[in-house]
């Protein structure tokens, strides 16, 4: 089985979160439109159904590599932001 790139994970993870809150903070068709395909990206790249499920193998796959959703991890603490909480969906 093919394992995607973390970089790769990493930036689509970032950039499914930034969507969200563009979205929160202001709906737009644009940014709907971007996020709904990033959100697929996420899906057929973690082998997903839907993007919780999605969001939780990108976790797991940049934990394996040692990194987190947003930065490369060197520490406890560093790991997964503050007190080690995962990117919220």
């Amino acid at each position: 089985m093919l394992v995607p790139d973390p970089k790769v994970v990493r930036k689509l993870l970032t950039r499914y979160a930034s969507l969200r809150i563009a979205q929160a903070e202001r709906e737009r068709e644009a940014t709907a439109r971007e996020l709904e395909d990033v959100t697929y990206t996420l899906c057929v790249m973690m082998a997903a159904t839907d993007i919780h499920e999605a969001v939780a193998k990108a976790d797991a796959l940049l934990l394996s590599a040692g990194t987190t959703a947003t930065t490369p991890a060197t520490t406890p603490a560093e790991k997964g932001g503050e007190d080690g909480l995962r990117l919220a969906v």
